[in-house]
């Protein structure tokens, strides 16, 4: 039966062939989404196995973050940033299940998840979402809750304004825009809690930022963060 299904989907290849959406590449047999290539080749900062990483030190003298890691590098023409565009303005949501859970494993092994209660997305203005259609945030928080085993909450912190676009913006700029954008639900869902913030990229940290200022303002509240890639020089 096996051999049939593998037959089958070698046939449906060559009438509807699939490419890896990391780098066009046509996928074969046991392939899905990102080429075996890719897996392997995608750049990663292995920042959750260092204490102080360049992702921990954007927040220094920011805001108390317990934790920071990021999968990749978001660079010019990475395997990653081509993921996450197809991920973003391509609707492949799939894709952001696929590399939370790849990105899971990799924190699971090293212990990074001890002591984290709860996953968080960061969120999307409710009227970007219904463009998108999705959130990417909430893909990859799927893709990590599975591996990780940890609920996943996407109704307690939520985005009341919507913002500009941060592309080409300074950091001054940035924290600006995003200052005060996010609120919480019922405070005693989440007290005491270690939450783990779950987005895409990070940048120059200011959307970071402005979720855990709030999300501190609840007793005994830790945070903690992952992004898909950083964007660092």
């Amino acid at each position: 039966m096996g051999f049939l299904n593998g037959l089958y989907d070698d046939f449906l290849s060559l009438l509807f062939p699939r490419v890896c959406y990391g780098c066009g590449k046509d996928l074969v047999r046991n392939e899905k989404l990102i080429c075996t290539e890719c897996y392997v080749l995608i750049s990663r900062t292995n920042y959750h196995l260092q204490a102080g990483n360049p992702v921990e030190q954007l927040f220094w003298g920011r805001c108390k973050v317990e934790k920071g890691a990021a999968f990749s590098f978001y660079n010019k023409d990475s395997r990653m940033k081509q993921l996450i565009h197809n991920l973003k303005y391509k609707g492949v949501r799939e894709i952001g299940i696929e590399l939370g859970r790849m990105y899971a494993y990799d924190l699971k092994q090293s212990g990074f998840f001890e002591g984290i209660d709860i996953i968080l997305p960061v969120p999307l203005h409710p009227s970007k979402k219904k463009a998108r259609g999705f959130n990417q945030s909430d893909m990859i928080a799927e893709g990590v809750a599975g591996t990780a085993g940890l609920p996943v909450d996407r109704s307690y912190l939520q985005r009341v304004s919507k913002t500009a676009t941060q592309t080409r913006r300074s950091r001054y700029e940035r924290w600006i825009n995003v200052e005060g954008i996010f609120r919480t639900g019922n405070s005693a869902a989440i007290e005491n809690k270690h939450i783990l913030l779950v987005d895409d990229v990070i940048t120059t940290g200011s959307t970071i930022e402005s979720c855990t200022s709030e999300l501190i303002k609840t007793q005994g509240v830790k945070v903690s963060v992952i992004a898909l890639a950083v964007a660092i020089t």
